[in-house]
């Protein structure tokens, strides 16, 4: 969706599999807190890390600058997560967490329902309904996007 909605294309193939496409804290009255803190990621800290978040969190727009697309959803987003968010490792740890472990690969759940990434449209229903299924009847939320009427 997101190299089909942005002016600027994408440059590599899109990705076989849903990826993620952010972890935003949120008020329950009122907009989604952002900036909260100018500081950095910590490069060295995340090391370990980096090959899962490059699978499931890739900057699809510039796949050579993966650090700098984290390093901006760390500023605008993560940093407004504490509590309970402790750090920019504990923030990207728990997208790795949420994807792999809490059985919220949104990949995995919508292959499971039949529901693949090949370009062709679905009813939101479906896919809402799948998501349901897997994650205890909870609604998920949904954002989409016009792409110029496509």
């Amino acid at each position: 969706a997101v190299c089909r909605s942005n002016p600027t294309p994408c440059k590599d193939p899109t990705d076989k599999l849903f990826t993620v496409h952010g972890l935003w804290p949120s008020n329950l009255n009122g907009p989604h807190p952002q900036n909260c803190t100018n500081a950095t990621v910590n490069s060295h800290r995340i090391k370990n890390i980096q090959a899962q978040l490059k699978i499931i969190w890739p900057n699809v727009l510039d796949r050579t600058n993966h650090l700098g697309f984290w390093n901006k959803q760390w500023i605008k987003h993560g940093s407004c997560g504490n509590p309970p968010i402790m750090n920019d490792t504990h923030y990207f740890q728990t997208v790795i967490n949420m994807y792999i472990t809490q059985k919220q690969n949104v990949s995995e759940i919508l292959s499971k329902a039949k529901i693949e990434p090949l370009g062709i449209q679905r009813p939101l229903v479906d896919i809402e309904k799948a998501i349901r299924n897997s994650i205890n009847k909870k609604k998920p939320k949904f954002k989409c996007q016009n792409n110029g009427g496509v």
